[in-house]
Order: C-alpha cells, then structure tokens, then sequence
C-alpha cells in the first residue's frame, strides 16, 4: 500500500442518535465525527442513518472513501425487533432417530415466547422421524408450515451439533421455496435440544428483517466508493463480517453496550476493570478481566438462550436521573430521568434564569425559572456544584447555574447548596455500589481494579462513587462516542463452545484448532488470533473463544518504544514511570513491574501499547520453549498463571487441573523453536 493514510469508521446506532467517528488508523486519533438521529420511521429503517452518517464524516474530513479500510456499525435492530415484537412468523422442522424420538419430539416443541406485551412468538412444529428425512418428507413439512404462516424456517435435529446433514436437508428444501432458514447447528454446538431450538427460532425470526437492512446498508456502502469490509458489531464485544450477520444476526442483541466494551478495550487499552456505561436515563455495569469482556447467555422473554452477550447489569440510574423527596428528605433518585420528563437540565441553563427561581414538587422536584420554563434538577447538576464534573467531560455545564438551581431544593431540605447536591449523588452512589462489590467478589477482581466512565453521563456518577468505594476511576477521551470509537476498532471474534466430559489434549487441541479457523473465516488475520479455552468442570462445557485483528488493521500495526511502555504501565499502577522496571520481555510483549507496599504490580504491555495483563501482585520468570512445561508444573499451585510467548498471552487461569493446563499449553508450543525465549506470570493468591 502507498503512503497515503488510512481510516477506520465506527458507526454506533443507539436509540436516540446515530453517530459515526472516523479514526486515523495508524494513531486511533478520532479525525472526524458525525451524528444523526435515529431514522427509525424511515422506510429503510437504521440503515438509512448509517448510510447517512458514513457519508457525511467523509465529506466532512475530507477523506476519500478509498482510503477507508475499515468499517463497522452496531445496530439496535435485533434486538428492538425482539422487545417490540415486530418479528417474522417462524416453523419449526424437528428431526430425531431412535429412542431419543419421543423425547425430541416434545423438546422442539417451544412454546409461546412473549417478547412485548400483546406481542407473542408462537412457532408452528412439524416433527420427522430420522429414518424418514428425505428431500420430499422435508418439502412437505416446509410446505406445510408455509401454509400455516411461517415466513421462515428453523430446522433444528436432536444431535445436529454433532452431524448436520439432517438440518441441511431442510435447508435445501426450505430454500427451494424462497423461505429464510436457521439450522441449529449453525447457532450453537451446545447439547440441549430445548435451548438450542428456541435460539434458532428466535434468530429466524429477525432473520428477514435483518438480512434487508443488511443488503440495504451494504449496497449504500460500496455505491459510495468504499470497498473494505462492512462488520457488524456483535453482542459479545466482537465484530463479524455482514455475510455471517445474514446467517446468525441474533448474534447482534445487545450490541450498543458491546460497542463502549470494545472501546474500553481498544482505545483505552485496558485489561482489567469495571466499565460504567452512562447515558441520561440509565447506566450500564460490566467487567473486563485479562482483556476479555465478561460474558453470559441472554435471555429472550424470559427464556434462557444460547447467545453470547456481555455480563451487564444495568441500573435506572444516570446523569439524567430525577430527584424526590419525601418529609423534608431526599427520598430516591432516578429511575425517571429528565429525558423522558422532557425536562432541560438546569445545569446547562444560565445562572440568571433562576433567580426567584421556585421549588415544584410533584413525583419529583423540578426548578420553576423566572422564563416560566420547569427545569431539572439532576445528578448531573449535583456534579457541576461539587466540582465532580469538570471542564472537559461531556456532564460539565455552569457550575454557577447549577448552583442557583439548587438553591430552592436545599432551602426546602434546611441545608446548605453542597450538601444537597452531595445527597443526591450519595442516593445514586447508594444504587450503584452494590453492583460494583458484587462485581468485585463475583469476578476476583483486585482492589486496584480501574472504574472506567464511558457515554455522556460518566462525569456526573463516575467520580463521586469511586471516591466513595476508595478506587481508582478514570473518564473516557470522547466518552459521548466511546461506542463508535469501540466498533471502530473493534477484533473479530468467534466463540465454539461443546460438551466434553474429562476433555483430553486432543479434545483441547480440536476445538482450539476450529475456533482458530472460524475467526479466520470471519476476516480474522492467523498471526494476530489468540484463543483462550475455559473448562467449566461442573457443566462439561469446553469454551474457546478465538479474538484477533482485521487483516486490514494487522498491515497498520503501530509499535510503541520501551519509554512509553513504561509510563502506560505506571500510569495503570498509579506511580511515576521512574519508579517502574522491566522485568522481562519477549519480542512482542514487555513485562514492567513496580513495588508498591510490598506488592509487585505486573503490567504486560504489547507492541501497540495495550496492557494484556494486570495484577496486584505476581512474580514473572524466564524460560525457554523446551523447559516451558516443566516451570509451569513447578508453579501450578502458586496462583493464576499465565503463558507469553511472542506478543502472544495464553491465560491459563480459565483451566481447573494442571493436567489440562499442561495439554492446553503443550497445544500452543508445538512447533515452536526450543530455545524461544517463553515467560511465565504467576499471579500470586
């Protein structure tokens, strides 16, 4: 490639605004950005705001759509489509052989799923016996269930995680009709009939809705010169090439709050923390541990699926929460917020609307200014008096409004202006800090650990709680945008998933070796992919999940020197790069470590300047490929370890015996020179 430059465009469609960011690709410095809103109502639906924003950051930066090598987008589609009910009518073909017939028979049964109120899916079934499924037995049965209403198929067969030819043969027949089809197998290659079924219905159920859009947007995207591959950001904190969202688009649910994860991830190059999504109505709480986001299965109407999507617990309270009081008290805070209220916040008004301003009280206090308009009375106006929300953040307004604003509701309360807005945000603090303790125990995580602010609202909550719970805290750069940013730099990521009871080196070996594969498939480049497996000894289930870099991002990789490798990682530990050291290195991966209080902090920082371990303490060592196993067995009872070879992390700490430490990591160092230089992170307990 010459030397002209090179751009990424993230583009996160929330329910509000559609925005899009355009990213240098060799410094992720945002160059450009744009924002819509929404184009809900339109006849092409998102995709009309997506083409929109696209086209106008280009022309607005002045960059040539030639020069785009990347492109991504979230989408709110699927799961909007699932929650207002505006789905396709879907049949299900069960297939089984043999005894397990019965029984299959009334597990693919799925009933009624109530996605809105008023708004049900109610898949219609047809079953066949395996010794009976043929090209005509499953015409007849797609017939049937086309006549019954079904606008799309799902074929779902009792062992199709271990042979799918049954579920294609539905496939063909259903195609042969112009009908859309979900395997199961295609979904998950988890047992459990009931689960994987309901999965395959729900994505085929957005299955035409989706596949539109995506035509629509990718048809928009090459009209307008740009020949990079379209992503789709999943909801698992990855991306996946438009072609496979056609295939498995409930993949995309939750995807507006995988956005801000991949931002936290990739521009903020953390590791290890609690992200805060927060808007004006309501905040999102999640973790991020060994650079991986925490994932769990979502659920759909109440009913468990086997889709991938981040850990999130999210809480009606934000920047834009409201406040009620109650006998001279501030009784709670949120969830109604200024937004739905229709309400300005009075922190973004002017000092001299307020004055004679009055207190109205209802369900919840507003602020009557001398204009005649009501205003808001907000957690995001309670930072701006304490000084939480400082110039920069996206919550800052007037401090000298919000000042005067407050000054009715803390005459009624018989305190002063800093008291009261300090009680406002000790209510929201109230909400806040029990998921975050729950997050800490849930998840192991350090008392060092980063809370890490994203989305507009992140100043008005984000400083006080972490002064509260004695953390460290830091506010996104762009913290509005974090979600495009996040899409835009988002890694490809797959995850394969099975049952294996006492899985052995060789079971290990397969499903690392076919998680490899699928990310490749999706437009992962092979030198850049790492795939961690976890065995859930209690389940049986074997996850590997496989994360890696376009090919177009893997040819602009930008290398950091040793110097700024040392102060990200002193700025991680929270002390001055002089006082941190190189403990190790290999030749894509610097170990630096610290002593703080009788701890060694670890940092691994990686060639782009991502920090891909961080502990509180842990103790590093050299060895070589050859003796690689035999250190790792010697420190396999000291704590959580870790393999770095290359610029490669192999976390070990998802694996409940040695013995399978042992065949995970013999895995990853076959083939490799016996003199490589491999080091060891043992995170001590």
């Amino acid at each position: 490639m010459d030397e002209r430059k090179a751009y990424r465009i993230g583009i996160d469609v929330g329910g509000t605004f559609t925005k899009a960011v355009l990213v240098d690709d060799d410094s992720h410095a945002v160059v450009g950005r744009y924002s819509t809103l929404t184009t809900h109502a339109d006849p092409r639906g998102v995709a009309a705001g997506v083409v929109e924003v696209f086209r106008r950051v280009l022309e607005g930066s002045k960059v040539a759509p030639e020069d785009v090598v990347f492109l991504a987008h979230s989408t709110t589609q699927a799961t909007n489509a699932l929650l207002e009910g505006d789905v396709a009518p879907v049949g299900i073909v069960a297939i089984a052989s043999g005894p397990a017939a019965e029984l299959a028979a009334k597990q693919s049964r799925i009933e009624e799923i109530e996605l809105a109120p008023g708004r049900v899916l109610h898949p219609g079934h047809r079953f066949i016996h395996g010794e009976a499924i043929n090209a005509d037995s499953a015409a007849e049965a797609v017939k049937a269930l086309r006549d019954a209403g079904a606008k799309v198929i799902a074929a779902t067969s009792a062992f199709g995680v271990d042979d799918g030819s049954d579920e294609e043969t539905v496939r063909k027949a259903a195609s042969a009709l112009d009908l859309p089809v979900t395997c199961g197998h295609e979904i998950s290659k988890l047992y459990g009939l009931a689960t994987r079924t309901r999965t395959a219905v729900i994505n085929a159920s957005i299955l035409p809705r989706m596949i539109e859009t995506a035509d629509m947007t990718e048809a928009s995207v090459r009209e307008a010169g740009i020949a990079a591959p379209l992503m789709i950001m999943r909801g698992d904190g990855g991306v996946m090439d438009v072609h496979e969202m056609r295939h498995r688009p409930a993949m995309t649910m939750l995807s507006g709050p995988a956005a801000s994860v991949a931002g936290a991830l990739m521009h903020l190059r953390l590791s290890d923390g609690i992200y805060f999504e927060v808007g004006g109505t309501s905040t999102n709480i999640g973790v991020i541990r060994n650079g991986r986001p925490a994932v769990k299965y979502a659920k759909v109407g109440g009913h468990e699926t086997y889709v991938s999507s981040l850990d999130v617990r999210v809480l009606g309270i934000a920047g834009g929460s409201l406040v009620r009081i109650e006998g001279g008290k501030i009784a709670d805070v949120g969830p109604r917020s200024a937004h739905i209220a229709g309400l300005p916040y009075s922190a973004f008004a002017a000092p001299e609307v307020f004055q004679g301003a009055l207190l109205e009280v209802g369900e919840h206090v507003a602020i009557r200014g001398r204009d005649g308009q009501r205003y808001a009375l907000t957690t995001t106006c309670a930072a701006n008096v304490l000084g939480c929300a400082r110039p920069g953040m996206h919550a800052y307004g007037n401090p000298a409004a919000a000042r005067a604003a407050m000054q009715p509701l803390a005459a009624a309360l018989g305190v002063s202006v800093e008291e009261a807005a300090r009680q406002i945000l000790e209510r929201a603090a109230d909400k806040i800090q029990p998921t975050v303790e729950q997050l800490i125990a849930e998840y192991g995580l350090d008392r060092d650990q980063l809370l890490v602010g994203e989305g507009g609202g992140a100043g008005a909550l984000l400083p006080f709680v972490a002064e509260r719970l004695g953390l460290r805290h830091m506010i996104s750069p762009d913290a509005e945008v974090i979600s495009s940013i996040g899409v835009a730099l988002a890694m490809v990521r797959e995850v394969v998933e099975r049952v294996i009871a006492d899985p052995t080196p060789a079971d290990l070996r397969a499903i690392r070796r076919e998680a490899l594969d699928a990310v490749v498939r999706l437009g992962a480049s092979p030198t850049t992919v790492e795939v961690t497996i976890e065995i859930d000894p209690h389940s049986q289930r074997v996850r590997a999940t496989a994360v890696g870099a376009s090919e177009m991002r893997a040819r602009h990789r930008r290398h950091i020197g040793e110097a700024d490798a040392l102060r990200i990682a002193a700025e991680s530990m929270g002390v001055p790069a002089a006082d941190t050291r190189l403990a190790a290195q290999t030749d894509g991966m610097r170990l630096i470590q610290a002593t703080i209080d009788g701890r060694a902090p670890v940092r691994a920082v990686d060639l782009e300047g991502a920090i891909r371990i961080q502990r509180s303490n842990a103790q590093v060592e050299h060895a070589h490929a050859a003796d690689a196993l035999a250190h790792l067995t010697s420190r396999w009872d000291e704590g959580e370890l870790f393999l770095v070879m290359g610029g490669h992390v192999i976390d070990l700490g998802g694996l409940p015996s040695r013995e399978q430490a042992l065949a995970v990591a013999r895995t990853e160092l076959e083939g490799v020179p016996d003199d490589t230089t491999v080091l060891l992170v043992a995170a001590l307990k």
